[in-house]
């Protein structure tokens, strides 16, 4: 399978739910990290017309916990999030930002990401960690 096979397979989990309403989309992945971007408009505004942490923070868990699913490449298991922190560093108005997640650890039963959340001059905009664990599918 080619990198966008790949990348269209992942795009299609996000039919009818909370990554299509924000508009997430996965645009790269690579041995050891996956990227998504999502558009910064005033459907994920805070009152204040920036940036909402909320959605950055639902950005950053979709890219560690696919991340998790991906690299696993076990349709026996799924993945959960049970973890998320996030520093929110920098505010946003407008444009796109980019959430790459990268492995910390990757055991049996747990994984943890580093995820960074960037704009598109490369600007920290979040900085998250998240823990998933692998369990059995019912």
């Amino acid at each position: 399978m080619n990198k966008q096979e790949s990348l269209n397979i992942l795009n299609s989990y996000n039919k009818n739910t909370l990554m299509e309403t924000l508009a997430i989309e996965f645009i790269n992945f690579g041995d050891d990290f996956i990227t998504a971007k999502m558009p910064v408009n005033p459907k994920v505004h805070q009152p204040y017309g920036l940036l909402h942490g909320g959605a950055t923070a639902a950005l950053a868990e979709t890219v560690g916990s696919s991340a998790s699913a991906f690299f696993l490449k076990d349709p026996n298991k799924i993945v959960k999030g049970i973890e998320l922190s996030i520093n929110h560093l920098k505010s946003k108005k407008t444009g796109t930002v980019f959430a790459t997640a990268k492995a910390i650890h990757k055991g049996k039963t747990t994984h943890l990401w580093e995820v960074r959340v960037v704009d598109e001059e490369d600007t920290l905009i979040s900085l998250c960690k998240i823990t998933n664990i692998v369990l059995d599918k019912k």
